[in-house]
């Protein structure tokens, strides 16, 4: 099957069962063909999939474009560039280092996930450091037939890069446009530790702003058009979702009881824009409360909003 340059075809991931929860986007001109975003290694089985559905043999697969090394982006990143034999994979040079030596990641994830980390993430595997390219701010490449620049957006996560396509007007943007499932008309932020930064994000928001872009193609999940409406929303929402956490936090609330009440004022907002049955616990399942919170934490902390 070959795809125009621009209409980028969806892998629905599957994570954890769970249709529209994880997007990987495959770019393919008939001749070479390019994956933003792996997906963790769970979903391995899927991602193989969707580009054998899509006609794309994985010696045609020549670029692996991850926005940030979390697990649910980037984890099969090492285990693709064995079964892919063309592909590089590219990354912000600062999480690079995390790709080709996943140890300090995997470490800080098994001190959240535990138990669960194989159920959720699968085998992490390092990318060998020849198949790695780092991305510069700015940097214009080729990737399956498209001219796209690479992004420097940090405030969820301080290596993070947006994919923008000039030529259709759409970014690929990992985290930094937060999440909206399909369905739903509001964006919500992902907040997890170590990295987040509420200025630095709304100068990635700005940044989106500026481009004038169409179309946001949001891992979590699919398309979204009313690309201004949807960035001030989620810039409104980021901030809102700041004092409510930091207001439970010194009135005494301990951690739990404080992600059950951001959970509760999301899903009251989610539901009152159109949030469908199961749509809330896919919801916590690509972005859990609990992480959000640990990342406000980490957050009011550095500022010396919270004591440490």
């Amino acid at each position: 099957m070959e795809h125009t340059p621009n209409t980028p075809h969806v892998i629905d991931l599957r994570f954890q069962g769970r249709e529209q929860a994880i997007a990987s986007y495959l770019l393919d001109n008939g001749r070479e063909a390019a994956l933003i975003e792996t997906g963790p290694a769970s979903t391995l089985g899927s991602l193989m999939a969707g580009l054998s559905a899509a006609g794309v043999e994985p010696e045609r697969v020549t670029q692996l474009l991850v926005t940030h090394i979390h697990l649910d982006h980037a984890g099969a990143a090492g285990s693709l560039v064995r079964l892919l034999p063309n592909a590089t994979v590219c990354v912000h040079e600062a999480g690079a280092p995390h790709l080709s030596d996943p140890s300090k990641l995997l470490s800080s994830a098994t001190r959240i996930y535990g138990a669960d980390m194989d159920r959720l993430w699968g085998e992490v595997r390092p990318v060998p450091p020849e198949r790695l390219r780092v991305l510069g701010d700015g940097e214009k490449f080729t990737a399956g037939g498209r001219e796209l620049h690479a992004l420097y957006t940090s405030g969820h996560a301080s290596h993070h890069i947006a994919y923008w396509d000039p030529a259709s007007a759409s970014v690929f943007t990992g985290d930094v446009a937060g999440i909206r499932l399909p369905g739903v008309k509001i964006a919500v932020p992902p907040t997890p530790p170590p990295d987040l930064d509420l200025d630095a994000w709304s100068v990635s928001i700005d940044r989106l702003l500026g481009l004038e872009a169409r179309t946001l193609y949001l891992t979590h999940f699919g398309a979204a058009h009313d690309v201004s409406a949807h960035l001030d929303n989620l810039r409104a929402r980021l901030f809102a979702w700041h004092d409510l956490v930091l207001d439970a936090f010194r009135r005494g609330l301990d951690t739990p009881q404080v992600a059950l009440l951001l959970e509760q004022h999301a899903n009251r907002e989610l539901s009152a824009s159109g949030l469908g049955p199961g749509l809330s616990d896919r919801y916590r399942l690509v972005s859990g409360y609990e992480m959000n919170v640990a990342g406000f934490v980490r957050y009011f902390r550095k500022r010396g909003e919270l004591p440490g």
